[in-house]
């Protein structure tokens, strides 16, 4: 739907001229001239690389100085005592996967919120697991922790195990994020049901941290995983696509944390077998790239600067939206930071053909539409909130007029 939506705002921006057309289906970062965007550090190392980067064969596991960096980069000041490994993968969902394929089993129920990116339903599907979902907010805009505790217990009536899957800081497709402390009550609810002898596993897919906040801020629920019992396993899927703006060049990492070596150990020995068996090895360039800088002063400096560039474009564009949307009366997900604003609606598809008439192009999803400030000029934000409403409120007036009789 996504897809669909994002060729039919080419065409038209093709009939009418890109200046009167706003693509909200994209994904990834452009600047205000709407075109994708690379940070430039990135982009001179990149282009510095001998050939023999891009061409020569890579360990399954990963180059180690790449899976260090990894490591580095996933916690920055906020790394929790404990073991740790990195396996790198294809991009983020190359994580997700092994982590899927690895850590549930055939005919489990895999666990995450109802806001998610939809790809998650598929790396379930297509290896035989049921993702379940339950409400991520609550009445007051909270992370729903009643609601997720009791699709815990549910599903732990059923199964041994479970694996949870939780996209935040930045969440993908509303900019959400937990605090500290409904984190606090997630890891509460975990430590119950392991006292009675289950096993959970905890992904948390950070791929849009690097635009999230000041670093270690929204890395400071992370200390909070130190000392967790054996049989509660952290991973993190971990992406250079955002953060280094390398979406095509599909590197990644699954990063695990245990109180227990064994269970590090295994995590390693399963990841490279995964890894092995997926892709045989990822993109050797990127990772001697992202080794590079983050082994460089002058580099982190330079491209930590420059993401910061980034992240006050997408916070401007959000605050313009959020304060229209405000003034308006239009509902949104509380947006925390990163790529994505959602409207909640039961009418997504509905909404997003109205949208079309004013020619904006948005991506429907199950919870609603979800606009990608990411690559939507400062420019073109102005005044889009007012628009979402009026296409929003045609819709579902009309719906209540339907089911009103009338």
């Amino acid at each position: 739907m996504v897809f669909a939506a994002g060729a039919a705002a080419r065409e038209a921006a093709a009939q009418y001229g890109a200046d009167k057309v706003v693509n909200a289906t994209v994904g990834c970062y452009a600047g205000d001239d709407e075109k994708l965007a690379c940070l430039p550090v990135v982009e001179q190392l990149y282009r510095s690389l001998p050939m023999s980067d891009f061409i020569t064969y890579a360990p399954p596991l990963g180059l180690e100085g790449y899976r260090q960096a990894v490591i580095d980069e996933t916690f920055e000041g906020c790394r929790p005592d404990g073991y740790v490994d990195a396996v790198a993968t294809s991009g983020g969902t190359g994580a997700i996967h092994i982590a899927i394929a690895n850590y549930s089993e055939v005919g489990d129920a895999v666990l995450t919120t109802d806001w998610r990116w939809n790809i998650y339903d598929c790396l379930c599907q297509e290896i035989g697991r049921d993702l379940h979902t339950f409400s991520m907010m609550d009445d007051q805009g909270h992370f729903n922790t009643a609601a997720f505790s009791a699709a815990v217990s549910n599903i732990l009536r059923r199964q041994d195990s479970l694996l949870l899957i939780l996209n935040t800081p930045a969440n993908n497709p509303t900019g959400f994020a937990l605090s500290d402390a409904e984190w606090a009550d997630v890891l509460e609810v975990c430590r119950l049901h392991e006292k009675n002898g289950k096993r959970i596993s905890i992904l948390v897919d950070i791929a849009y941290i690097a635009y999230a906040g000041e670093k270690d801020r929204v890395r400071s629920f992370m200390r909070q995983f130190a000392g967790l019992p054996e049989h509660i396993f952290t991973m993190f899927a971990f992406s250079m696509s955002k953060g280094y703006t390398m979406y095509g060049q599909r590197a990644g990492a699954l990063v695990g944390l245990s109180s227990s070596k064994a269970v590090i150990e295994e995590f390693a020995n399963l990841g490279k077998y995964s890894a092995r068996t997926a892709w045989s090895n990822i993109n050797r360039a990127a990772m001697t790239l992202l080794t590079k800088i983050r082994s460089d002063r002058d580099l982190m400096a330079q491209l930590e600067l420059e993401r910061m560039s980034f992240a006050k474009s997408l916070r401007r564009r959000a605050d313009i939206f959020t304060y229209e949307a405000d003034r308006c009366g239009l509902p949104y997900v509380p947006y925390k930071g990163g790529f994505f604003i959602s409207i909640p609606t039961q009418q997504s598809a509905a909404v997003c053909q109205a949208l079309e008439a004013d020619l904006v192009f948005a991506g429907p999803l199950a919870q609603g539409v979800r606009l990608g400030v990411c690559s939507i000029p400062e420019i073109k934000m102005q005044g889009l909130a007012a628009i979402v409403k009026k296409a929003l409120d045609r819709v579902e007036g009309r719906t209540d007029l339907l089911a009103a009789g009338k």
